[in-house]
């Protein structure tokens, strides 16, 4: 275009010189300017309006010098309003450039704007399952419909060498045809290319592959991992155009993002069911180990009590006076049963709890009546050990509605342990007291307290165990009974030797 409006200039120029003075036709260089609108290029207009003013100037001097160096007024006024119309013409074509590149530049933005509209259209069909399968159909029809192509073609296969599930729409086509078949050497060589570029591949039907397809396409492989799927659309009548072009990247970079989605929605759905198998298998076999415990605590509590009732009915003189040597290892018999049943009761306590099962029955419980209660059950205990176990006479006394024997196991657990942490000689004393609206139940001891490196645990399962001693889970119960509650339990070193354990259980009825 450039070189068409110079030679126009230079060829108005050559018909002004040799025209007569009088007859100005200088006007014939607004051609070409008016000509420059079409390249839409403000600085072509600009260097053919100086030119323009130039060749004026020269054509007038030359004809001038042809009418013997006579310069007619009219001519020369002819020749100033052909240098104003070349300015003219010029201001009028670069704003018409302007106008025509701003129009350009509207048209653009709209078809854009109905591009993505298309685009954004088609993908919430493509989107509207997670279904694999669906997506693909789907798929096939949206990029026909997106791009206007005649043929559109989608393979999906596991590898290069397995048999590709193709789904094919043809133009005439009311649905996608999907079948299983090898890919036909044309449309494999295509794939590969597009793989093998990371991008859309053009293919013209002017080039060998192209002549082989008989028809001009696009091809995108879609980066997806395990699986290899293609996407090809061809036009037999036309190559395919910029905005066609564009249409289809986005297309192929948005389906691959919809085949992802449904991918890895298939697998966290397979996690799921694996999750919740597990889940029923974990469970069946909580049960499993909760009705053993159930039956083993049940099987070991019944001869235990009968021993513990035989022991205290032979102490009592039911059989007879007893020598004093058999009432001793009588006496330590009763306190070893007593340790048994104690921990078979907290097996069961534990697995009762463990399987979400909660004691119901509350009434109004005295807390030192359950204090003396213990103090009745652990007293043979404490008197084997030679330990000096009492309530301290002080005790404040205070009626909580509780379980009864949920609180006794809990103010019993931190007894037992108190006592078999107390050398011969020592003593363990129980005592309650309100602290503003809580009420603490205390338990406190000289025997050799807690190390430091047991304290951060002493309340979790297994958490306060002692080689040789216990299950491990009487603190661990003890702080369940407290949280129950809305209470809590905490353990204090005590000045200068032994420990002291606190249940803070708030002064309400429940």
């Amino acid at each position: 275009m450039a070189w068409l409006c110079y030679g126009l200039l230079a060829l108005a120029w050559v018909i002004d010189i040799f025209t007569p003075q009088l007859f100005v036709a200088a006007i014939l260089l607004n051609g070409p300017i008016a000509l420059s609108s079409l390249a839409l290029r403000p600085a072509l207009t600009l260097r053919l309006i100086v030119l323009a003013e130039i060749a004026n100037v020269v054509s007038g001097y030359v004809n001038g010098v042809q009418a013997g160096y006579h310069w007619d007024s009219i001519a020369v006024g002819d020749r100033l309003l052909a240098a104003a119309s070349f300015v003219l013409v010029g201001v009028l074509t670069v704003r018409t450039q302007e106008s025509a590149r701003r129009a350009g530049e509207s048209d653009e933005r709209a078809r854009q704007v109905d591009r993505e509209r298309a685009l954004r259209h088609a993908m919430e069909h493509v989107r509207a399952s997670l279904n694999r399968e669906l997506i693909l159909r789907e798929a096939v029809r949206e990029a026909r419909a997106l791009t206007g192509a005649d043929r559109v073609l989608l393979a999906s296969r596991a590898s290069s060498i397995d048999v590709a599930e193709l789904y094919e729409m043809q133009a005439l086509d009311e649905d996608v045809h999907v079948r299983r078949a090898p890919l036909v050497p044309e449309i494999a060589s295509a794939v590969e290319r597009a793989r093998a570029s990371r991008t859309v591949v053009a293919i013209d039907a002017d080039e060998p592959l192209g002549r082989l397809l008989a028809e001009s396409a696009l091809v995108a492989a879609l980066p997806l991992e395990g699986v290899e799927v293609s996407l090809l659309v061809a036009w037999r009548t036309h190559r395919p155009t910029r905005a066609e072009r564009s249409a289809f990247e986005d297309f192929a970079a948005n389906l691959a993002v919809a085949v992802e989605q449904a991918r890895l929605f298939v697998r966290l759905a397979e996690q799921n069911d694996e999750i919740a198998r597990q889940k029923d298998e974990v469970q069946r076999r909580n049960d499993v180990i909760r009705d053993i415990v159930y039956a083993l605590a049940h099987d070991l509590r019944t001869p235990i009590v009968a021993t513990d009732v035989t022991l205290t009915q032979a102490l009592d003189g039911a059989y007879g006076p007893l020598p004093q040597a058999y009432r001793r290892v009588a006496e330590t018999m009763r306190a070893s049963n007593a340790d048994q049943r104690r921990m078979v009761e907290t097996l069961l306590l534990v697995a009762r709890y463990e399987a979400g099962e909660d004691a119901r029955a509350f009434e109004p419980t005295s807390i030192v009546a359950v204090m003396q209660r213990v103090l009745d059950e652990l007293r043979p205990v404490a008197h084997v050990r030679g330990v000096r176990f009492r309530v301290d006479p002080a005790a404040t006394d205070a009626t909580l509605v509780v379980n009864a024997d949920e609180l006794r196991r809990a103010i019993a657990n931190l007894a037992a342990n108190a006592i078999a942490a107390v050398p011969d000689g020592g003593e363990v004393e129980m005592c309650a007291s309100r602290v503003g609206d809580r009420l603490e139940i205390v338990v406190r001891d000289d025997g050799y307290g807690v190390p430091d490196d047991r304290r951060s645990r002493l309340f979790e399962r297994f958490g306060g165990v002692r080689t040789g001693a216990g299950t491990g889970l009487g603190l661990y119960i003890v702080r369940r009974i407290a949280e129950k509650y809305g209470g809590a339990v905490r353990y204090e070193p005590r000045e200068p030797r032994g420990s002291v354990f606190t249940i803070e259980l708030p002064c309400k009825e429940r």
